[in-house]
């Protein structure tokens, strides 16, 4: 038996042939030619029909389903054809529901596949840092145990070490903790209006001691506006400005400049921080924001840092509904990026004569 339209088609022609014979061997004074010829013309007429039918709307449709489904367990979706729209053809529909489901599967498999590599490299990276600076404060530890101590300057020396080594793996896990609590929103972003002008201010006093160290310029350009007032959370953009100035400033050369830039328009003002640094190669400007990833492996360590300060930057952006942007070219310098919401100015106080005091 044939099951394909070609085998259907014969044996429906061959029944409506028969059926549509004998009801004209009925009829009186029917000729022998008269019968071949009703049974041919029905028999070619029902097997065309039928293969047609058959054909364009069942076999086609259940092959595509078949090819599709073969695809899917060979995880090549290549086979599968998006295009088929049909509101006649139900088969239709259903290989294009296929090709649907196998799309939406794919592409979660595949990322599963992309976390699994993230979480493997994830672990790789934070045991290694956290390997560094517990091995350094345990090796000094266990040299103070083992006579050590009684030195009171090899003492101090190796306590002070210690202490310093556990001050960085201090800071480690609270930029982790800092970054999962961002992640899962148990840290919200506090909106208020402020001054950025101040705000860049007060980080450049902070790391005014930093940069003459290095015999680095710092340069603040906010126009001819003495306040700009942007509407974010305070603490966080605080914390966003420390860690790229304190990048620009620790990777660029001697007696470079490390500089600020604040643009506004009628909604929105944009942060620039900027420096002359030894820039980042075209390949790892993708991947800066990631955790841990350092574009000098050498001499990460050298520098000092987590590693986290540009993935904290990037969440605490993304959580003011901004993207973090970066433009660099090696031996050039380095550009950063953001946008902030505008906001209004804190309403002004003034006393009058009998101490009481007016909103403005």
């Amino acid at each position: 038996m044939l099951f394909n339209s070609q085998g259907l088609g014969i044996i429906f022609g061959v029944i409506v042939g028969t059926i549509t014979t004998a009801f004209l061997s009925l009829l009186p004074e029917i000729s022998q030619t008269a019968l071949i010829i009703g049974f041919t013309l029905s028999f070619s007429s029902s097997y065309i029909l039928l293969r047609i039918v058959a054909e364009f709307l069942f076999f086609r449709e259940i092959n595509s389903i078949h090819e599709a489904l073969r695809g899917i367990q060979q995880n090549d979706l290549s086979v599968l054809d998006s295009s088929n729209r049909s509101f006649i053809n139900p088969l239709k529909k259903i290989n294009r529901e296929i090709a649907d489901y196998a799309e939406i599967k794919q592409s979660e498999i595949e990322e599963l596949k992309r976390m699994e590599i993230f979480r493997r490299e994830f672990i790789a990276d934070i045991s290694h840092e956290l390997k560094t600076p517990i091995f350094a404060a345990q090796g000094f530890v266990h040299t103070l145990l083992d006579g050590a101590a009684e030195d009171k300057k090899v003492r101090g020396k190796f306590l002070k070490k210690a202490a310093k080594s556990l001050d960085g793996l201090d800071l480690l896990v609270q930029d982790l903790l800092t970054i999962s609590q961002i992640e899962i929103g148990e840290i919200k972003m506090h909106y208020e209006s402020f001054d950025l002008v101040n705000l860049c201010a007060e980080v450049y006093d902070q790391l005014d001691g930093k940069a003459e160290k290095k015999e680095i310029t710092l340069t603040f350009d906010h126009g001819k506006l003495e306040q700009i007032f942007v509407n974010a959370d305070f603490q966080r953009i605080y914390q966003v400005m420390i860690n790229l100035v304190s990048n620009g400033i620790k990777y660029t050369r001697k007696g470079g400049t490390v500089s600020v830039k604040l643009e506004e328009d009628d909604a929105k003002v944009r942060v620039t921080v900027s420096d002359n640094g030894r820039g980042i190669p075209a390949e790892d400007i993708s991947r800066i924001f990631e955790r841990f990833y350092r574009v000098e492996k050498s001499r990460s360590k050298e520098k000092g840092g987590t590693g986290l300060g540009l993935s904290i930057v990037k969440h605490i952006i993304e959580g003011h509904d901004s993207k973090i942007e970066v433009s660099s070219q090696v031996g050039v310098g380095s550009d950063f990026w953001f946008m902030l919401d505008k906001g209004k100015p804190a309403p002004q106080i003034k006393w009058d004569d009998e101490d009481d005091y007016i909103d403005e």
